[in-house]
């Protein structure tokens, strides 16, 4: 693999570690600022929002910008962001410093997905992806706990200048180690958004909607049932969310291959898992034992979808994927609100502490069903004719030419093409 992944890692593992740490450290930043815990949550919100807003907009306005720049200029706006979070002198200036940090989010890993498929040969495409993301799964095994640990010694500001730190080196390593790749020919906005546009391309954001929302519907959720159901001691919860960072650090190391291999059926296959899981889940937690192995089952399985749910809207938005790979962040950080607020419903109602996971369930199950039709679909849908009246010979050459299967991403890689983005290098 190409040391360009270690450096998209790395701002991986600083993007991760900058969402996910504020969870723990709310009690503190409340005390700190003299406000509530649950008015100090609206951080983890604004955070969300900027990822939400941030992946179509600043994907569109740097559309046109070659892909190493814009990559920098994104980790350089995330490092603003978190400097800002840690000399904020009041709770006002720290949620806009949060939602300008969440901004860049999106928009990093759409690009950077975009970037990582370019370096590699087609069967390898979705391995590289992973490994991207691998960042972001060991931030929650390593990143998140010690930053929390950190935040809650030294003070949270301490946490957000060590974040602002990474992403200092995140640049670093993608000044020094990613390649120049220049923008596509014909990019622009409009081109980006006709293919944001495409059926199959919105049926693959609608199915991580659904889908991913199982995985936040307990994850939300997961230091309460560990608590109140299974009988963790609080002190156990960073070792409990530690073994989630474990499974999808694993899910993701079988993403990569599996997509490779069949895209659709790794789809389909992991978001059914997923829903046996969660099921599963809504029992295992009684028992300690189970409850620690079910947390580990639980991340492997809910990554696992995230790969080719990524490599599925790159590919049929193909010939301009980066607006369509950033708003499938937006459509992951939907499903973390969405399953959230779902999961809590369901507290709320007198469920139990353990029913988000039937929820989750349920939302896998629709995820689950939206991806089966979009494959339907896209079987059914009709292969354009080779023979045109009144095309030239290089128009019927190119009609002429074999159409990639579905599960398939991109063309082979020859030798003058590394480095470009043109569609379908």
């Amino acid at each position: 693999m190409p040391l360009a992944l270690l450096a998209l890692a790395i701002s991986a593992f600083g993007i991760g570690t900058a969402e996910f740490v504020m969870m723990g450290l709310l009690p503190n930043v409340a005390g700190d600022l003299g406000t509530s815990v649950p008015t100090a949550g609206y951080l983890v919100s604004a955070y969300a929002l900027g990822v939400v807003l941030g992946a179509p907009l600043l994907t569109a306005l740097g559309s046109r910008i070659p892909r190493k720049r814009m990559l920098l200029l994104l980790m350089a706006l995330f490092t603003l962001g978190n400097l800002a979070s840690a000399f904020a002198p009041g709770f006002d200036t720290l949620l806009a410093g949060r939602f300008l940090a969440g901004l860049p989010h999106g928009a990093f890993f759409g690009v950077g997905a975009v970037v990582a498929s370019r370096l590699v040969a087609e069967d390898r495409r979705a391995r590289a992806v992973a490994a991207m993301f691998l960042g972001l799964t060991i931030a929650n095994i390593v990143g998140v706990p010690a930053a929390t640990a950190l935040g809650q010694n030294l003070g949270w500001r301490a946490t957000f200048i060590v974040v602002g730190a990474i992403g200092l080196l995140a640049m670093a390593s993608l000044a020094l180690l990613v390649p120049n790749l220049p923008t596509e020919e014909h990019a622009g906005v409009r081109r980006e958004l006709r293919a944001l546009g495409d059926r199959q391309v919105l049926l693959g954001l609608l199915t991580a909607v659904f889908g991913f929302a199982g995985v936040f519907a307990v994850y939300s959720y997961l230091a309460s049932m560990m608590t109140q159901v299974s009988g963790f001691a609080p002190s156990s919860v960073t070792l409990v969310l530690a073994l989630f960072g474990i499974g999808m650090t694993l899910g993701a190391l079988a993403a990569g291959p599996l997509t490779d291999r069949a895209l659709r059926p790794t789809l389909y296959g992991s978001l059914a898992s997923l829903a046996v899981v969660l099921v599963a889940f809504h029992f295992a937690v009684q028992w300690k034992w189970a409850a620690l192995v079910a947390v580990v089952v639980l991340g492997a399985v809910g990554f696992l979808t995230t790969t080719p749910l990524q490599m599925l809207v790159m590919h049929k938005a193909r010939h301009a994927p980066t607006l369509a790979s950033a708003s499938n962040h937006s459509a992951f950080n939907l499903a973390n609100a969405g399953g959230a607020w779902l999961g809590g419903a369901a507290i709320a109602a007198g469920w139990g502490w353990s029913s988000p996971a039937l929820v989750g369930a349920v939302l896998a199950l629709v995820g689950l069903g939206i991806a089966v039709t979009a494959g339907l679909l896209d079987r059914s849908a009709p292969t354009p004719s080779p023979v045109v009246a009144g095309s030239s010979p290089a128009a019927l050459t190119a009609q002429a030419a074999p159409i990639a299967r579905p599960e398939r991403v991109g063309s082979p890689v020859r030798p003058h093409d590394v480095g470009s983005t043109r569609p379908g290098t």
